[in-house]
């Protein structure tokens, strides 16, 4: 289902995202400023070295951040990225995983059992 979601929606260009650096704007008119560790189909993202600054401007460093996709305004997509390629890539990872295994007959087999 997740993987069902993520190719349907632009989810597939944050998850091709994952290892750079990034900022997120989140609802509450504050910022998160991380390396982007994992993004879901649900748009909920971890951060790692993480700079986070409120509304009134006070920022803290924190090592980890979670933030739930309801939470999130916006994320900046690096001026170095190329979008298109990013989400050819994403989509092109996600067919690989959906087929492995479809080829040949499907998945794992079991050793057959041959009655005489």
């Amino acid at each position: 289902l997740s993987r069902t979601i993520a190719e349907n929606s632009l989810v597939v260009l944050l998850q091709g995202l994952q290892g750079e650096e990034t900022t997120v704007d989140l609802r509450n008119e504050s910022t998160a400023r991380g390396r982007l560790l994992n993004v879901d189909a649900f748009m909920n993202v971890r951060l790692r070295d993480v700079v986070y600054r409120d509304r009134r401007g006070r920022s803290a460093r924190l090592q980890d951040l979670f933030i739930t996709g309801r939470n999130v305004r916006y994320v900046h997509i690096p001026d170095h990225v190329d979008i298109l390629k990013t989400i050819q890539n994403q989509l092109a990872q996600i067919h690989r995983v959906r087929s492995f295994g479809s080829e040949g007959g499907g998945g794992r087999k079991e050793f057959s059992r041959t009655t005489k």
